[in-house]
């Protein structure tokens, strides 16, 4: 499988050195890409931290029983699964600018349902809406920074962004992990409310994203003649690039082993001695482990993608093997590999994909990628289930 991404010239701080200023046709008008890249580096860093994040132990906090909270987070991956394909769609149809304030939106109505929630229900219904918040903002965020790189001749520079990006958030994510028990202590409604205030500031950020479109957009045509253009366009795509199938479906399964890996040892390692105390610095350390491959990712460009695979599925399979090792301290080194291991391994395949997708569906080809991660970890769950529970 050849490489076909172009050579990385600079390290992930030139995306914000960039000032240049280009007309980039008549749907995008003139912008700064310098202030349009900073926005979005904000914006993930903003979106990612959340104190209601931790939402199982508040849910847990306040009563509800692992049954139920089962229930809402299958609820809330159903919603995910179905939603995923018509938000990609949606962006790429109407705007990813469009498609982040709306999922700023989902974002604020997601919390603020959940501050007024007092049963199962309630519960259900703020998570659907938080489903629909993570749809809009998969692949939109992603799709925008290329086009915009692309539009000022400068899309090598993507992958140092979308390291720089994934390393932000994933510092972002952990974070609020660290932080569990300050959401713990502050309960449910101000961490909810705190939340519906982030997405307020990344809403303002999100209106001052410049649309960007490649090819001129075709409004004379019916949105739902736009639509089936692109879903059409979309399926053709997928039908000839076998290639760009294959490594969505193989990054997916790398993936899902560190994932999952990651679920197991929330719960594991309080069983294999660890205070509970330690818990929360001890997932902020894994959280760390994808910020570090996110960042490596660049040391890494001129390898090929094969055998970056394997080195990144060998290494995944080393954490998972430390991760099952019942020893406290190698099991968080072993979620911090795997972690290690698949942001690298997402960087450089979502910097390979976004050179193959077309533009005017690429938030769309995103959201497939998303959807293979979904239907792997569908199928891998409950095998993973069977291995961990041998494993007690």
């Amino acid at each position: 499988m050849k490489e076909n991404c172009a050579k990385n010239r600079a390290a992930s701080t030139e995306i914000l050195k960039i000032s240049s200023i280009s007309e980039v046709g008549a749907a995008t008008g003139r912008f700064s890409i310098r202030n349009q890249m900073a926005r979005l580096l904000s914006f993930s860093a903003l979106s990612s931290f959340r104190l209601g994040g931790v939402w199982v132990a508040l849910l847990a906090a306040r009563g509800f029983t692992m049954a139920q909270i089962g229930i809402a987070e299958g609820v809330f991956h159903i919603a995910s699964l179905l939603f995923e394909i018509p938000s990609g769609v949606i962006s790429d149809v109407f705007g990813r600018k469009y498609s982040l304030i709306c999922s700023r939106l989902m974002g604020m109505i997601s919390s603020l349902l959940m501050v007024v929630s007092r049963g199962l229900p309630g519960v259900c219904l703020a998570l659907v809406f938080g489903a629909f918040s993570y749809n809009f903002e998969s692949g939109a965020r992603e799709a925008l920074a290329y086009d915009s790189l692309k539009a000022h001749g400068k899309e090598e520079s993507y992958l140092g962004y979308s390291s720089l990006d994934m390393a932000i958030y994933r510092v972002g994510s952990a974070s609020a992990y660290l932080m569990a028990g300050l959401s713990l202590a502050l309960g449910y409604q101000i961490a909810n409310l705190l939340d519906a205030g982030m997405d307020f500031v990344c809403l303002l950020l999100a209106l001052g994203f410049k649309e960007v479109r490649l090819e001129p957009a075709q409004h004379a045509e019916s949105a739902g003649k736009r639509i089936a253009a692109c879903v059409r366009e979309s399926v053709g795509f997928l039908i000839t690039q076998t290639q760009a199938r294959r490594i969505m479906l193989a990054n997916a399964f790398a993936g899902a082993i560190a994932i999952l890996l990651s679920f197991f040892l929330q719960a594991q390692l309080p069983l294999a001695g660890l205070k509970n105390a330690y818990l929360g610095p001890a997932l902020f350390v894994m959280g760390l482990g994808g910020a570090a491959g996110a960042r490596i990712a660049l040391r890494f460009a001129k390898m090929r993608y094969k055998r970056l695979y394997a080195l990144c599925l060998g290494g995944t399979l080393l954490g998972l093997a430390m991760g099952v090792s019942g020893m406290p301290l190698v099991m968080v080194a072993g979620g911090f590999a795997a972690g290690m291991f698949d942001d690298l391994l997402q960087v450089r395949t979502d910097s390979l994909l976004n050179n193959q997708f077309p533009s005017e569906q690429r938030a769309t080809l995103v959201s497939v990628s998303s959807l293979c991660f979904s239907l792997v970890m569908i199928a891998m769950s409950p095998l993973a289930g069977w291995f961990f529970d041998g494993l007690r």
